[in-house]
Order: C-alpha cells, then sequence, then structure tokens
C-alpha cells in the first residue's frame, strides 16, 4: 500500500469479520462452533451422508491435475452447510462464472487498507491523498494486467455490464454495430434500438470468423463499425477467436469491443496482442468482489461522448451564465466517465487479484484448470444421461465452465438436489444468455457427441431431448410451463464453473453425487 510522508505507523493487520452463524452455514473451526446456532442445534456429520468426512471421494483426480498444483487460497472454504438428510459438510462452491470467492490476498489487501479509507479527488488530508493514490495506483496496475496501449484509458465501472452500457452510449451517432446472437445480455441488449447486425451462432471458432467476414463485406458500413465478441462463454466455456475476429474487423476499418468477464479470470487477455479496441470485465468474477469493474480502451470515442453518468467529478467547471440554465466543461480522461465518489475500495482489490494471478504463475494456473477441465468432461461423458452443451464441439478449447443436462431431471430440480443433498453449489438456468441457451437445448442444439455443432442431431437420438421429471423446487415454473416452452425439450441447463481457488476434491464431490443422482433414474 503507498503512504505519504504524513502517514503513521503502519496499521497492524486487521482479522477478517466475525460471520453470524445460521440455520444454513456455519464456520468449520472451533471458534465459530463455539457461537452456537440458536435456531438449528449443532448436529453432528453423520456417517452415512454421501459427503461425510470419513466417507472419501470415489472420484480421483488424474495425474495430470496433481502435477498442475494445487489452487490459489480463497475465502469460503471452512464453510460448512447442512445437508436435508442431517450431518454437514464443507460446501463445495462451484458458482464461478456468476461470481468468484475473494482471493485470500485481495481480502487481506482490504483489511489493511480500510482503517485508512479516504475520499478519492476531493480532500487535501493525508488520507485524501492515500487514498488517491492508491485509486490511481490501480488503474496503472489493471492497465498493465490488461496489456494495454500507452494511450489507453481505464475507466473504474460497477462491472461488465456497466461497462458495455457505457460504451454503447459512447458510440458515435450512425454507428453500425456486428454483434453475434450467441452473446451474454450484456453484450447483447445494450445495442437495441441501434443499427445492429445480428450474427448467427457459429459451429466453430473458424465459422464464427468467417460470418462476421460475410457480414462486414455485404454491410460495407461506410461509417464507424463496432464489432462485440465474448472471450469465454459464459454457457459452454469454450474460447472464442478473438485475434481472429478483431483482425477481420479492422480490415473493413470496424473497432472491437471484447467482453472478458468469464475470460480475464481463467486466461491472460493482453488488449495490444489481441487487437481489440476495447476490453470490459468485473471485478465479482476476477476474485476481487467488491463492486467495481472496468472498462479499458481507446480514449477518442470515450472523450467525445457525454459523460455516462452526470455529476461530480466529470465536470470540470460548472458555471450560471447571465442568460439562464447552466453551463458545463466536462472533463477528459477516466474522471469524465467516473462521476461521483469513485469505489476505491473496489478498485484496489481488483488490482491485488490481477497482482495475485500474475504473481502466482498465471500459466500454471492455465494448466491446472485445463486438467480439471478435461478431466469433468471426460467423467462427465461416462455418465449415462448427461448431455453437456457445446457450440463448438468436444475438441473446443474451454475455461472452466460446463453446463449439461441430465435425463430425466428437470434442471433446477438437479441443482437443488446438489445442494440440498450434498453441499455443493451450482447454477441452473438460462444463465443470462436465453438465445444461446434455448438453441443449444432444443431439436437442432448442440451436444457433446462426435456430430456436435449448429444443426447437429438433438440432445437425444430420439429428437425430443431429455424428457423432464418429478417436481421443480418451491417458486420454480413447472416444466412445460410459459410461452416458450417445447414438450420434451429441456427448459434449462445446470452450470458447473471452477477457478484457480477450487479444490481437486470438489469437483470429485460433484462427479460423485451427479453419478448417484443419475443411477436414481
Amino acid at each position: 500500500m503507498p503512504t505519504t510522508a504524513t502517514t503513521a505507523t503502519t496499521t497492524p493487520p486487521v482479522p477478517a469479520p466475525a460471520v453470524s452463524p445460521s440455520a444454513a452455514v456455519r464456520l468449520a473451526n472451533p471458534d465459530a462452533e463455539a457461537a452456537g446456532c440458536p435456531d438449528r442445534p449443532n448436529t453432528p456429520d453423520v456417517p452415512n451422508s454421501p459427503n461425510s468426512p470419513d466417507r472419501p471421494n470415489r472420484t480421483a483426480a488424474p495425474d495430470a491435475v496433481r502435477r498442475a498444483g494445487g489452487p490459489l487460497p480463497v475465502l469460503g472454504l471452512d464453510v460448512r452447510v447442512p445437508l436435508a438428510g442431517g450431518g454437514e459438510v464443507e460446501y463445495a462452491a462451484l458458482d464461478y462464472a456468476a461470481s468468484a470467492p475473494v482471493l485470500r490476498p485481495v481480502w487481506d489487501a482490504v483489511a489493511e487498507y480500510a482503517p485508512y479509507y479516504g475520499s478519492v479527488h476531493r480532500g487535501a488530508g493525508q488520507l485524501s491523498r492515500l487514498s488517491t493514490e492508491l485509486f490511481e495506483e490501480s488503474r496503472a496496475t489493471v492497465a498493465r494486467f490488461l496489456g494495454c496501449r500507452a494511450d489507453d484509458q481505464v475507466v473504474f465501472t460497477r462491472s461488465t455490464t456497466d461497462a458495455l452500457n457505457l460504451l454503447a452510449r459512447a458510440v458515435p451517432a450512425g454507428t453500425r454495430v456486428f454483434v453475434f446472437e450467441t452473446e451474454h445480455h450484456a453484450a447483447l441488449l445494450p445495442w437495441r434500438g441501434r443499427d445492429t447486425v445480428w450474427l448467427p451462432a457459429p459451429g466453430s471458432p473458424d465459422e464464427a470468423v468467417a460470418v462476421l467476414e460475410e457480414a462486414l463485406r455485404a454491410a460495407a458500413p461506410a461509417g464507424p463499425a463496432l464489432v462485440c465478441v465474448t472471450g469465454a462463454s459464459n454457457v459452454t466455456g469454450e474460447l472464442w477467436p478473438v485475434r481472429e475476429l478483431a483482425a477481420t474487423a479492422r480490415r473493413f476499418g470496424a473497432r472491437t469491443v471484447l467482453d472478458a468477464a468469464q475470460l480475464a479470470p481463467h486466461r491472460p487477455v493482453d488488449v495490444e496482442r489481441l487487437g481489440v479496441d476495447w476490453v470490459a470485465l468485473s471485478g465479482h468474477k476476477l476474485y476481487a468482489p467488491f463492486g467495481a469493474g472496468v472498462l479499458a480502451g481507446r480514449a477518442d470515442w470515450l472523450d467525445a461522448a457525454e459523460p455516462y453518468l452526470a455529476g461530480g467529478g466529470a465536470s470540470g467547471r460548472v458555471s450560471r451564465p447571465a442568460r439562464g440554465g447552466v453551463e458545463v466543461e466536462w472533463r477528459t480522461g477516466p474522471a469524465r466517465h467516473e462521476a461521483g465518489s469513485p469505489n476505491v475500495i473496489g478498485a484496489r482489490a481488483l488490482a491485488v487479484a490481477c497482482e495475485a494471478l500474475t504473481g502466482a504463475d498465471f500459466p500454471r494456473l492455465v494448466r491446472r484448470e485445463r486438467a480439471l477441465t478435461a478431466w469433468l468432461l471426460d467423467e462427465l461423458a461416462r455418465v449415462p444421461g448427461v448431455r453437456v452443451l457445446s457450440l463448438f464441439g468436444p475438441a473446443a478449447d474451454r475455461v472452466g465452465v460446463v453446463s449439461f443436462v441430465l435425463a430425466g431431471w428437470d434442471s433446477a430440480r438437479l441443482a437443488a438436489t446438489l445442494a440440498e443433498e450434498f453441499g455443493i453449489g451450482v447454477r441452473d438456468g438460462l444463465f443470462c444468455a436465453h438465445p444461446l441457451v434455448t438453441a443449444l437445448l432444443g431439436p437442432g442444439g448442440a451436444d457433446s457427441g462426435p456430430d456436435s455443432g449448429p444443426g447437429s442431431a438433438p440432445l437425444t437420438g430420439d429428437g425430443a431431448g431429455p424428457e423432464v421429471a418429478g417436481p421443480p423446487p418451491a417458486g420454480r415454473p413447472a416444466p412445460g410451463a410459459g410461452p416458450d416452452a417445447r414438450p420434451g425439450v429441456p427448459l434449462s441447463a445446470v452450470r458447473v464453473s471452477f477457478g484457480v481457488g477450487t479444490p481437486d476434491g470438489h469437483l470429485a464431490r460433484f462427479l460423485d453425487a451427479v453419478r448417484e443422482v443419475a443411477a436414481r433414474g
């Protein structure tokens, strides 16, 4: 943490705040246990429970996983949750694609800085100056992590969604936007009502490049043009050919924005090497869930646009002219789009996460995740009734995000069963990518079989898709309900996702649980 000449003596480390146990969770340490649970008796682990500590996982990680080394330290590994059948178990957090747990160095840095918190760009006091220095240092750290060009701007936002909406507000009038229909809603919806070319789902990375090239050639944009692409799918985990797509866009005079929400936590991102013009990401997916995101890239469109938010910090000078009204001179640079008091804690957390990933040997972490992903896919392929959703086919490179369906099981019911009976947290639904998931689930959708890809065989050989069975959890719609329901076609999928903090044993427990549930029929 930076210091100023007048900073007092270094504060001692600040311990993590106490967590109040509830009927839902508790910490697996004596101090937390001693606190007791007023609304639930402290129950011991049940030996017959499928996940009790004295029952080891039946699945073991392969040598490739063990050779890649261990995970990074994250918070939450000592949290225990009750099981429906009695007892409790260490919680297996396998929903990293929604929000990743906090890296331990990130939490430590936030706790260390908290006593020194002060206003950014707004005070003359020591803590304000310290906070301002820390905020701007964090901006520079994020720029280095993303491989930004020397003249790029790093604008702190709330999230990827916020960053992409900011850019959508900043594009020049008349800009034609090219977007694949497979995008996350954050990259899909900001362009509604604009001159937008919606690109169909490709069946391979090469086809994605060909589809974009054909669309750009047909449109022949005479004015500004922007291509919006994802780095890694939040549904399938598959990596998109970002560098090739950006190069194609440049040949036609178009710019590119990269949605790196799912890419940055799993792979290094280098703006200059990839050739993209902007990149957007979220801290809460990058092991720093303290409310910060980033839009980084070219300055010209951002400086020419009206501020994303009007208010203090974005304005350089405000006056009341004699003729009435209010006149304002807006700042240039990142401050133009950072109105209001900056989230210095979020920025600091995000910067420390970037440093932690870089310092921990990111290439090793990538090798470990690839080994975990290959193991997971191989084992899921052996479970009767499981079909993994895929756009590009089984040979595609993926990050640690896998969505699947299980024949005979409503996905909401399956996710609830994994949580209530096995203490495993996954996600079910359409994952804020409704067009993509709906296409993959329905007839003609892709699966993990040898003929996967758009227009290939449906999820089951009879053309109907896996049947759904059993009531969904309370408050969830029944299978087949809703205006878009199709008989015999699953309405949603289950997503398992992991990252640098995932212990091997959590995936082993997940695989054991899926096998056990599948065996019930």
